[in-house]
Order: structure tokens, then C-alpha cells, then sequence
């Protein structure tokens, strides 16, 4: 994991779960105890589902070649971009699509799903 390991992000790329078995988020999520968790719950296709929890504020970075789903389960995502901060609330996804330099943050413990290219680097390139 040595893409990750100079930030201060607990930070899992391992495969949580394979086909047919049952992923339970929430549960995970409740039970963690980090201030910026990511953990890959399972793969489809070529796309990795990665389960976050935040709060505070992640670095400014960019994906190059990736785009990125974010869907909130709990609390508040706010999505900070070059030109404007997009917030998120729970139910609520939003896509930043490759290139476009970001900071995630959140003021207070959120939950989060997201959906990317099982490749991708989480801190950016």
C-alpha cells in the first residue's frame, strides 16, 4: 500500500467481500473507529464499491485517468472544487470526473459510498 502510507488515512484497498456474500455497511461504518476510514467492500466489473468514513478534511488532489462516485449514507460530504463546494447529504451522489481537482471534508462523522475504477489511486496522482 505504499501509494498511501506518507497520509494520515486508514486506508484498506484489500477486497472485503466476493460475489454472494452479503455487505453490510452500515454495520461496518458504525463500528469504525478512525477519522478517515476507506475500506474496498467488493469489485463489479472493474469498478471497486469503497466504503468511507469521514470527518475532517482529505488533501486537494486529481485523478488523471478516474472518475469518482460519491454517495452519502450519513451525515454531511462536502465536495470542494476549484470553482465551488458542492454538499452532499444522505441519499444524495455526486460524480467528479477525471482531472478535476477536489478536496472531500466533512465537519462532522460521515458515512460514504463510493464507486471507482478498481485501479485508481485514492490519494490522487
Amino acid at each position: 500500500m505504499s501509494e498511501t502510507d506518507s497520509f494520515p488515512y486508514e486506508t484498506r484497498l484489500n477486497i472485503l467481500h466476493g460475489p454472494l456474500e452479503v455487505v453490510d455497511a452500515k454495520a461496518m461504518a458504525d463500528a469504525c473507529a478512525f477519522k478517515w476510514f476507506n475500506q474496498t467492500l467488493c469489485q463489479v466489473n472493474g469498478s471497486v464499491v469503497r466504503l468511507g468514513v469521514f470527518e475532517g478534511e482529505y488533501h486537494w488532489h486529481k485523478h488523471d485517468e478516474d472518475d469518482e462516485f460519491f454517495y452519502v449514507m450519513e451525515g454531511t460530504l462536502y465536495i470542494d472544487l476549484e470553482d465551488r463546494v458542492v454538499e452532499l447529504l444522505p441519499g444524495q451522489g455526486f460524480v467528479v470526473p477525471r482531472t478535476v481537482v477536489h478536496r472531500t471534508r466533512a465537519p462532522q462523522r460521515t458515512s460514504v459510498l463510493m464507486v471507482e475504477n478498481a485501479g485508481i489511486i485514492p490519494t490522487g496522482n
